[in-house]
């Protein structure tokens, strides 16, 4: 299926179906309608606007939306997001927190490249901004970027966090989260090896692939029933005219978001069924939780296809990362390598994408790291989104993240305290 014609038809059924709801949510508001008293027409009008909401949301990339955030002053700090390395697949970009001198902690997220843009973590970025000055992986949609700038696999995102960690230093500590989990890892292995210096000094990993056979998930199992060739056949398309990636190979969001929803499929039909109900009798708003929801959920971005396919085969199939057998750039990535950085593994009990157990492979493979340098909690009850965004990310997982960092940093509290209050 790599032909431009069927991302090109998958983009024309989008866009018709935001036609016809915007469509649908025109003709059923005209005034004149007000005096008939037909239940249809206010039911029509919310499906329309549903609609329209819906797929608009699916082709347009979130806003950060973090304008301020309140000071230990009482006073509120404006919030820029400023690129400091710009890269044809994706930029690092900072939280600048205006009138605020340097924090002690020096944060970066490693966002997933995964179908959603980095803005899944606005929540995550938003409640460590008070306490670290954080950075964050802004990856770009493959459907905008030129055939002309090459290739982007596994390799080359694992180079780029190499890259990202080199130019913050240090004094950085990486936090990365879902499918980076695995190659955030082999970056930090191989600057231990080639660029010792560059280091971060700690590394969390939370809900990652690291070894995805150690416990089964629907994730695993199709990564195991499905061959190479038929994974390219049916899951790869070229890019349509409309963008400037045009002929270049791609694992199109729009049909990857026919997976996410497919896997909960009753309980997303429920949820819009709801809010039309919702929006014909008043009772919806333009930032309500079902809108805060989807309106992230359904902005889906393209993956390279060999981006896509170099991990479902070299991180799920052949287990490199597992295996301590991943090679970058012709040199082999030795986990056991690590030896001053303080790692540290989250997971959720009931994580279903990303299960217990394949996150905490990570401290089997660092041979070199003592076992005072390690660190591993289990949520309980927390599924895949919770862990890093949701509530027991906000209770439980964030205080424990922040408290190894502190320690990773030998940085005492009363001088973290003191920075804050400045």
């Amino acid at each position: 299926m790599k032909y431009m014609y069927t991302y090109d038809l998958m983009e024309s059924a989008r866009n018709t179906n935001e036609w016809l709801g915007a469509t649908a949510r025109a003709f059923a508001s005209y005034p004149a309608f007000a005096m008939s008293l037909n239940p249809v027409l206010p039911l029509m009008a919310a499906w329309g606007e549903v609609t329209e909401r819906t797929f608009g949301r699916m082709v347009a990339k979130p806003d950060w939306g973090i304008r301020s955030i309140v000071g230990p002053d009482g006073q509120d700090h404006l919030v820029d997001v400023n690129p400091v390395v710009q890269k044809p697949f994706g930029d690092l970009v900072q939280f600048f927190v205006r009138r605020r001198a340097p924090m002690p902690r020096k944060v970066l997220l490693v966002a997933p490249m995964s179908g959603h843009y980095a803005t899944l973590l606005r929540s995550t970025v938003a409640s460590l901004l008070p306490d670290a000055d954080v950075y964050v992986t802004d990856w770009h949609n493959a459907r905008d970027i030129p055939v002309s700038a090459g290739k982007f696999d596994i390799e080359d995102y694992t180079l780029y966090l190499a890259e990202f960690m080199k130019v913050l230093g240090p004094d950085t500590h990486v936090i990365a989260i879902c499918q980076p989990a695995p190659l955030t890892l082999a970056a930090t292995a191989y600057l231990a090896a080639e660029h010792p210096e560059a280091q971060p000094r700690s590394l969390v990993l939370i809900g990652g692939p690291v070894d995805p056979d150690a416990a089964a998930t629907e994730v695993t199992d199709f990564g195991r029933r499905v061959t190479m060739g038929q994974l390219e056949h049916i899951a790869i398309q070229r890019v349509g005219f409309k963008y400037k990636g045009a002929g270049r190979l791609v694992y199109p969001g729009l049909l990857q978001l026919q997976s996410f929803m497919a896997m909960n499929a009753e309980r997303h039909g429920k949820a819009f069924v709801q809010q039309i109900f919702r929006v014909a009798q008043g009772e919806a708003s333009d930032h309500d939780a079902h809108n805060r929801f989807y309106d992230e959920y359904l902005a889906v971005m393209d993956m390279t296809a060999e981006f896509y396919l170099s991990t479902v085969e070299r991180i799920f199939k052949k287990r490199e990362i597992a295996r301590n057998d991943f090679a970058v750039a012709g040199r082999k990535v030795d986990m056991g390598a690590i030896t001053s950085v303080s790692v540290m593994t989250v997971e959720g009990a009931n994580d279903d994408i990303s299960a217990p157990g394949q996150c905490v492979a990570a401290l089997k493979l660092l041979t070199g790291l003592s076992d005072d340098k390690k660190g591993h909690h289990v949520e309980p009850g927390a599924g895949h989104y919770g862990i890093f965004a949701g509530k027991s990310w906000r209770l439980n997982i964030r205080p424990l993240v922040l408290n190894f960092i502190d320690r990773a940093a030998g940085t005492p509290k009363a001088k973290i305290a003191l920075a804050s209050a400045q």
